[in-house]
């Protein structure tokens, strides 16, 4: 049992962001239920880092287009309710009157029963919908000892990557004193001037400390009701935020390459990277790490199949999929897909359905569920008449929504 984790910390996980970077992906979910590397959704990251933790009270606060991730939470994330164990979706409930959430913090507050009736001495507020792996235990005793009233994940970048986050200036006593969104000149950190902490989006906080912070931020007239650009500035002014180095960050069985991964996959080419960061022999990330499990729920299907000289190569294929005498390449192939005779499938992201037509031709694209892709079709190879009939990213991937059938 970890320190702290278990009977005191109350996690929220802010899942209500519209995601409309990663439109097509999210014309028809809300953004941390996009499924992800073959088997998962979005947000089983974060409840995964979570629950392995030992932080097994968790609300998840939701509200554009979240009926797919509310039924994938009441059915895959079921805990021991003998134990108090829980993780429920909240949506907005309009309890402060008839409004929706306004901003991240506004969503809290709106939501404060939550807090009132499980009385939590630290709250957790993690985003809903970044790739990667961290023990918040690690950061909780952290946020203990530093007797801050918020601590702050800090991922270092290099300086001249970091205008596009929420950027941290600390102390050499890991105190923050500035928090600077998307700045043209980055702060360096206390030990090296060429990098920057970047705001993960993930707080620990003192629940008294929130509390009254969120309640003077709803008084504010000129706020935002934001977390990063509102409550966590609000906090650095009266000497309260501390900042977690993530690098510090242990998990176990982590590899020399994964170790230290994260990813904010806001946009559909950072979407398709992080699956490239999945399939090579010695991956930027690995999902098979079975000391730190990536938890979900699969559907009862069967092994995948390779038939007809179907093969797959440095790829991830899920169960129930079916390759006949197609070739696949460098692809992450969700559950239940076909890819027929003669077809070939390259540097691509399947997701849960699709079908691939004999002789068809796959390459660098995202194709949502139950996509189907006809005989002798061809995607990724004429961009400009991609363009014309798809979504097309600024990196070149071609992104099919959900049922859409190619021509």
């Amino acid at each position: 049992m970890r320190m702290n984790a278990p009977g005191n910390v109350l996690g929220i996980v802010l899942a209500g962001g519209e995601g409309k970077r990663l439109w097509p992906l999210t014309a028809d979910r809300a953004k941390p239920a996009v499924p992800f590397g073959g088997n998962y959704r979005l947000i089983d990251f974060v409840l995964s880092n979570l629950v392995n933790a030992g932080m097994h009270r968790i609300c998840v606060l939701t509200q554009y287009k979240s009926h797919s991730l509310d039924r994938h939470i009441s059915t895959t994330w079921r805990l021991s309710s003998v134990l108090g164990q829980y993780i429920t979706p909240v949506p907005a409930q309009q309890r402060l009157g008839r409004r929706w959430y306004t901003g991240s913090a506004d969503a809290i507050f709106q939501s404060l029963n939550l807090v009132y009736d499980e009385r939590p001495d630290y709250i957790a507020v993690f985003g809903a919908d970044h790739v990667y792996r961290m023990d918040p235990s690690q950061m909780l005793e952290r946020h203990v000892t530093s007797g801050a009233g918020v601590t702050v994940a800090g991922i270092r970048v290099p300086r001249t990557e970091a205008k596009g986050f929420g950027c941290i200036s600390a102390n050499a006593d890991g105190r923050i004193v500035d928090f600077l969104e998307k700045p043209s000149d980055p702060p360096g950190t206390p030990d090296d001037p060429d990098v920057t902490f970047a705001s993960m989006g993930n707080y620990l906080f003192s629940t008294d400390v929130l509390l009254d912070a969120l309640h003077a931020d709803a008084e504010d007239a000129d706020s935002d009701h934001d977390m990063g650009g509102d409550i966590i500035p609000r906090l650095v002014r009266a000497g309260e935020a501390a900042v977690y180095d993530f690098a510090d960050n242990v998990v176990p069985g982590a590899t020399d390459r994964d170790i230290g991964y994260w990813r904010d996959v806001g946009t559909l080419d950072a979407y398709y990277e992080a699956h490239v960061d999945l399939v090579s022999v010695h991956p930027i990330f690995n999902l098979y790490n079975d000391k730190w499990p990536i938890r979900t729920a699969t559907p009862p299907l069967p092994p995948a199949k390779f038939v007809v000289s179907g093969r797959a190569e440095d790829s991830i294929v899920g169960p129930g999929t079916i390759i006949s005498g197609g070739l696949v390449t460098r692809s992450v192939v969700s559950n239940g897909v076909l890819v027929e005779a003669g077809a070939e499938v390259s540097d691509s992201v399947l997701l849960p359905g699709v079908r691939i037509g004999k002789g068809a031709e796959v390459r660098r694209a995202i194709l949502d569920k139950n996509v189907v892709v006809p005989d002798g079709a061809q995607l990724g190879v004429d961009l400009a008449l991609d363009r014309a009939r798809y979504t097309v990213s600024t990196g070149g991937v071609v992104v099919l929504g959900k049922g859409v059938s190619a021509s």
